[in-house]
């Protein structure tokens, strides 16, 4: 089984063009996206890519996540740059449990720890250079990131726009002040709109995010025309996965919420049809940190928009679940969990750069529920971050925590946090989708607080960088949390890729027999497992169907029923007898 982008119909894009531009444009714009096909062909190298099944699993990571500070192996040569040192590293420890790595901004930036881009064509020197990146695409499939909502202010982009220099003197939103901006939804409880002074007088420009990054403008053809040629030159140099960050707040119309408009979803099916036409292996990924339903619109009609979507509810919802010891709201929102076509799944991950969305988790936990995450964030060393609502009102928009720290308490024996933290992390993995993990829970990472206090920005929590040799140290210790939790993490997955049931697209119930234990059941074939996951402190029986089950971890004959230990993870094959 396999992810089918390369039997997705070749759509036209005249109709989408035409709706963002206008009929009378939209011919001579198809004129010109066929001509820039034509030359990105000639430019396109071809490799054979690994299939997307249940081997399939991706790392986020900077690209100077570990640094390297000694020299190199030859005398008087410099140390080798974070690029080299990662993948060094990970072909060192990962490359038989991982396929493929999210890079996360690896270009040169001003603010945001990557995400405010001044170059989108560059690697930052800082970290390495395109060799370095191709180093890597030799050992892994890699994802890069599209920050195209916004772009730096200090880039030269945004500085052509200042000198009204053309074409960048319309390349970010100018707001007029016939705008009406009373219904726009904020992801940030910071200003909407900054203003510039240029050579023709003072505008001012949204800048969704900061004031360091300004929105550009997606009604001025050229601009979209530009961003293709970015995602085209990602593929040249090695993406197989396109990370579309941001990607919600695309359009700006006045009275609007601006967000998730029809515009919005037009873009992206021009970029999907786009690469279908000339490199229908690559996968577009929407980032959208909002409420389940909105998020899973990206998918569009199965065939016209995101291949893959963040999970964003997951995070939340897990680590509910393992807070109360009660799999009930999980249970519940994930048996409701489908993909419209056998072309799309769902990215599934617990923790990544950003915080813990709350946004996803509302509707789904009350209000009660919700406050009780915060609460227990702030009392286990986190921070909140804030959104303004349309009303004026603040209301709290994402945890701020290593996702480890989340599940612990100070009063407990640190194996019982790390067996709590796995059981997390198994739930994410059995259930149906691709796995993203974040460097720092593969490594049992705790939180940064010095480092999120001292820089004033919340989300540094979980953003600490390292030394390879003390990495390496830490992980050489079979008693220590790195090793222990690194060493565990790699079982789940060399057990889940032996399995055709762990397909991303494999059949998926949901059970919801002890809101103690979380089950997932997944069947591919012949092949029926059962994934049970004790949330709780306690042990608990769990009943099994009738014959018997083999413990994949074990090799343990079980019939009847299983003893589960505190969080114990039992992954087990049926029998087909009774099934």
């Amino acid at each position: 089984m396999q992810i089918a982008t390369n039997e997705t119909p070749v759509k036209d894009i005249t109709p989408l063009l035409a709706l963002l531009y206008g009929n009378e444009n939209a011919p001579a714009l198809v004129t010109r996206v066929d001509e820039m096909l034509q030359r990105y062909a000639a430019r396109r190298p071809h490799r054979a890519r690994a299939p997307i099944d249940q081997h399939t699993a991706l790392l986020i990571t900077y690209a100077d996540q570990i640094r390297n500070d000694g020299a190199g192996t030859e005398p008087d040569s410099v140390p080798p740059t974070p690029l080299h040192t990662l993948a060094q590293f990970l072909g060192a420890h990962a490359r038989e449990i991982l396929s493929a790595v999210h890079l996360l901004p690896f270009y040169p930036y001003s603010s945001d720890d990557g995400f405010s881009v001044m170059d989108y064509y560059a690697v930052n020197p800082v970290v390495g250079a395109w060799d370095d990146i191709a180093r890597l695409d030799a050992a892994f499939d890699l994802m890069f990131d599209a920050v195209i909502n916004h772009a730096s202010v200090q880039g030269a982009w945004f500085q052509s726009f200042l000198r009204g220099d053309a074409p960048y003197d319309d390349y970010f939103f100018v707001v007029t002040p016939s705008f009406d901006t009373a219904n726009v939804i904020r992801p940030r409880a910071l200003p909407l709109l900054t203003e510039f002074e240029t050579a023709s007088g003072k505008k001012l420009v949204w800048t969704t995010f900061s004031a360091d990054q300004a929105d550009l403008n997606y009604k001025n053809p050229e601009l979209l025309l530009q961003i293709l040629d970015v995602l085209l030159f990602y593929i040249t140099h090695g993406a197989r996965f396109i990370r579309l960050d941001a990607i919600a707040f695309l359009w700006k119309e006045s009275g609007t919420t601006c967000v998730h408009l029809p515009q919005t979803h037009a873009v992206i099916q021009f970029f999907r049809a786009v690469l279908t036409r000339v490199a229908p292996d690559v996968i577009l990924v929407t980032e959208t940190n909002v409420p389940h339903a909105d998020n899973i619109s990206y998918f569009g009609d199965g065939t016209n928009e995101a291949q893959w979507v963040y999970n964003f509810a997951l995070p939340p919802l897990t680590l509910h679940t393992l807070q109360t010891g009660d799999a009930t709201k999980l249970a519940a929102w994930a048996n409701t969990l489908q993909t419209p076509s056998d072309q799309t799944a769902f990215f599934n991950f617990l923790a990544s750069h950003d915080g813990i969305g709350l946004n996803p988790a509302r509707g789904i936990l009350d209000n009660a529920e919700i406050d009780a995450l915060v609460t227990r964030t702030l009392e286990r060393g986190g921070l909140i971050s804030y959104k303004t609502n349309p009303d004026g009102t603040r209301s709290p928009y994402e945890m701020n925590i290593n996702y480890f720290d989340a599940l612990t308490r100070h009063d407990e024996p640190e194996e019982i946090s790390i067996a709590r933290f796995l059981c997390a992390q198994a739930i994410m993995l059995a259930l149906a989708g691709v796995p993203g993990i974040y460097f720092h829970s593969l490594f049992g990472s705790r939180g940064d607080r010095a480092g999120a206090d001292a820089s004033g920005i919340p989300r540094r929590i979980n953003r600490e960088k390292f030394s390879r040799a003390a990495l390496e140290r830490e992980l050489a210790d079979p008693t220590g949390r790195r090793s222990k939790i690194f060493a565990r993490f790699a079982e789940l997955l060399r057990v889940r890729g032996q399995h055709t049931a762990f397909h991303p697209h494999a059949a998926q119930t949901i059970l919801q027999e002890d809101a103690r234990v979380f089950t997932v059941r997944r069947s591919s074939g012949a092949e029926q497992l059962l994934c049970l996951h004790n949330v709780t402190g306690e042990r608990v029986r769990a009943r099994l169907p009738e014959g018997t089950a083999r413990n994949l971890f074990s090799g343990q004959q079980e019939r009847g029923k299983v003893e589960l230990a505190p969080y114990e993870i039992a992954w087990l094959a049926l029998a087909q007898k009774g099934l």
